[in-house]
């Protein structure tokens, strides 16, 4: 018999930002798979634009495992501050939710358990500068170059519309989805 078989899905808390550390030491246990998703995106900073990661659950992980064999070893493990509870009750999660979810993760432009994702912006958004000098100007997408990472724009400057090019990173999009999956490319 294997030692997931009678295994069942389950939410684990996570400490504050140790969610990734909760992950490798469920995974040293055995008999415990783990999914503990993230996300991927970049983040413009004083220094320039940097990759950022995050946990797509902030404060929790995915474990499989037989609840009443590894209960005490999952909730002791390093990173882990106990398995979700619902008064006394401790709720599976779905199957299929988690087949879903690794779907996702095994797309190819994904990295193992992490998602990349790229702005959006399209010909005909309504977008504000949020960054460099022209900062707080609204203005029209005329072009979008995805291998440049920048963008042409209409601003209204001086009584008089401006085509100008700016970085795609420095852009507040619209609120229609303004972040995805890496599918095509932005």
């Amino acid at each position: 018999m294997r030692e997931t078989e009678g295994a069942a899905w389950y939410c684990l808390r996570a400490q504050p930002k140790r969610e990734h550390i909760a992950a490798a030491s469920l995974r040293a246990i055995g008999g415990v798979e783990v999914v503990c998703p993230r996300l991927r995106y970049k983040k413009v900073t004083r220094r320039g634009k940097i990759w950022w990661m995050e946990p797509l659950f902030p404060g929790y992980l995915l474990a499989r495992f037989r609840l009443e064999e590894k209960h005490r070893a999952v909730s002791y493990a390093a990173g882990v501050s106990g398995i979700l509870r619902f008064g006394e009750s401790v709720p599976v999660v779905a199957p299929d939710f988690i087949e879903e979810l690794r779907a996702e993760l095994a797309r190819e432009e994904n990295q193992g358990e992490v998602l990349t994702l790229q702005p959006i912006a399209e010909p005909g958004d309504q977008v504000e500068l949020a960054d460099g000098p022209l900062r707080g100007m609204t203005g029209t997408v005329l072009e979008v170059r995805p291998a440049e990472e920048r963008v042409r724009i209409f601003i209204e400057f001086l009584g008089q519309a401006q085509p100008v090019d700016v970085d795609l990173y420095s852009l507040l999009l619209p609120r229609k989805g303004s972040l995805r999956t890496d599918e095509t490319g932005p």
